[in-house]
This record gives C-alpha cells, sequence and structure tokens, in this order.
C-alpha cells in the first residue's frame, strides 16, 4: 500500500476540472484519504518548492534540451539562476488561488498517479492523461516568454522519499484517514 500527494493547482480549479481529476483517480482504484481546499502563504509555496543544487541542475537541463529541440530561445546560462526563475514562478504561481490537496493511496499508487497525470510539460503530455486533455495548449516556451510558471494544472509526487515529505508539508496528523471501502479487500488484499 502505497499514499501519494497530489494538488490540483490555481488553473486546475479555474478551469473547473477538479471533480473530472479526482473522479479519474477513484476510478483507476485509487483511494482518496485525505483532501482539503488550502490558499497556501509563501511560506508554505517555499517549503513545498526548495530550491536545490540538484533539482535546478535536473530542470534546468531538461528544459535547455527541450527549448533546443524545438529551436527555442533559452535564456539562462546557469542552473541556480534558473532553478530560481522557476522557482519564484510556481511560488507565485500556487499563490494565485485556492488548491486542492489529496493523498492518494493504492498499490503502485506513485507510479500510477505519474502516468496519470502525464508529462510536466502539458503540449508533451500523451493523448489521455490529465495534463493532455485540459491543458495540453501550455508549454515552456509559452511560459518562459511570459516571465511566469508553466501551467500544468496538477503536483503529483515524484518518489515515495517526496511523496512522504510532501505529505506531511500539506496534511497536519488526524487529516489522512484509513478507512475501508466494499472491495478494498479484493483490491488491495
Amino acid at each position: 500500500m502505497e499514499q501519494t500527494l497530489v494538488l490540483i493547482k490555481p488553473d486546475g480549479i479555474q478551469q473547473k476540472v477538479v471533480g473530472k481529476i479526482i473522479g479519474r483517480f477513484e476510478d483507476a482504484g485509487l483511494k482518496v484519504v485525505g483532501m482539503k481546499m488550502v490558499w497556501p502563504d509563501e511560506g508554505k509555496a517555499r517549503e513545498h518548492y526548495p530550491l536545490d543544487e540538484e533539482w535546478a541542475e535536473a530542470a534546468f537541463g531538461k528544459t535547455k534540451e527541450s527549448a533546443e529541440k524545438n529551436n527555442e530561445k533559452f535564456d539562462f546560462k546557469d542552473s541556480m539562476e534558473f532553478g530560481k526563475f522557476v522557482q519564484d514562478g510556481l511560488v507565485d504561481f500556487i499563490q494565485e488561488n485556492p488548491i486542492v490537496a489529496l493523498v492518494l493511496e493504492g498499490t503502485h499508487a506513485i507510479e500510477i498517479v505519474r502516468k496519470m497525470v502525464g508529462s510536466t510539460e502539458p503540449r508533451s503530455a500523451t493523448p489521455g492523461t490529465i495534463r493532455a486533455d485540459f491543458a495540453s495548449v501550455e508549454s515552456y516556451p509559452n511560459a518562459n516568454n511570459q516571465g511566469r510558471a508553466v501551467r500544468n494544472l496538477i503536483h503529483a509526487s515524484d518518489s515515495a522519499d517526496n511523496a512522504k515529505k510532501e505529505i506531511k508539508t500539506w496534511f497536519d496528523e488526524g487529516e489522512v484517514h484509513d478507512y475501508k471501502r466494499p472491495g478494498d479487500e479484493k483490491i488491495f488484499g
């Protein structure tokens, strides 16, 4: 049994797709064990999006490679400069409106949710994924040219360690529940 964090970001709230997104996870057999609407302050946003060198290097490399592949402008020369730009954009973005925070539980929950969510850049997401179906016109160059974060509807934990850390960031003890649904024993053993 595994738990993962999902945040439906401000653009998901604005586009009125919260119910559709939650429904997809439930239809896939995942169980909602925590859910709340939160309007993050800057401290909570920076706690969720910490700036570290390893993350900045990975984000810099991925974005630079995508820009070069697509013959697009990329003005950043330093990974930490780019990381700070991205972090600031994400912090601003996640504070625009309330978000819906979810803890989902199930066998292989992290892997399943990541597949369902799709590529971080919506225009690159596989059709049928949440980002492709609800945000496919968004791209890294579009966001970079406008000096803002990519509006990709949703955040999903990428590892068990990050899921534990992120759940603790958004949920207090007692806000994540253990309950049984009819048929759980057949699915989860």
